[in-house]
């Protein structure tokens, strides 16, 4: 079962303009492979509040590969995997807002969302923000670099899988009440949280 964290960032408000995408696979419960790419968005407008968030300029990109090139290149991870992203309404809108730009087919795979799981595992912190849950995990990182946002992201699946005897991502999915999202040629079902005993979690 390949598990693979995702973030992306967007050159602006648009979702279709993804910038850089950044991926954390999962093995045997550690991190064993990571990966940035930036992207070039067909239009290459980026405004003043993205960059100000992830540092990124248009011409950072001149030279990448657009969407299509860039995602194609992990065409056979994403295949059948199940994906991770911190706040997955956002990512995997950007996917799929992307993905429609081009015309492209939506690939088949299954999505989970690390703020669901973070905040049944984890209730008592005051946010299940991305660095509120490194903070919580002895995590420094860069926030807001697609690459290292997945890594945290898939560290506190691991970590969060751990605490609750999972032995895998999906199982602590199920165990939690949290549908997985779903990504496939017909469209997309949204992940989701269904009610749960207290004792389950």
């Amino acid at each position: 079962m390949k598990t693979i964290a995702i973030d992306f960032e967007t050159a602006n408000e648009e979702r279709g303009s993804a910038c850089s995408v950044g991926l954390a696979w999962i093995e045997d419960g550690r991190i064993v492979r990571v990966e940035e790419r930036l992207i070039r968005p067909r239009s290459m407008r980026f405004s003043l509040f993205n960059v100000a968030i992830h540092g990124i300029r248009a011409e950072h990109v001149e030279d990448a590969g657009e969407f299509p090139e860039v995602m194609d290149e992990f065409a056979e991870d994403f295949a059948g995997a199940t994906m991770i992203a911190h706040n997955a309404a956002f990512d995997f809108s950007v996917w799929r807002a992307s993905l429609d730009g081009y015309r492209m087919a939506y690939p088949t795979l299954s999505y989970l969302c690390s703020v669901k799981m973070a905040q049944r595992v984890w209730p008592h912190l005051p946010s299940h923000k991305l660095n509120i849950l490194a903070d919580h995990l002895g995590m420094r990182f860069v926030h807001h670099n697609a690459a290292e946002d997945a890594v945290v992201c898939a560290q506190a699946s691991i970590v969060m899988a751990e605490q609750k005897g999972a032995a895998r991502i999906l199982d602590l999915a199920a165990m939690i009440g949290l549908t997985p999202g779903r990504l496939h040629a017909a469209g997309y079902q949204a992940c989701s949280v269904r009610k749960v005993s207290a004792r389950a979690l």
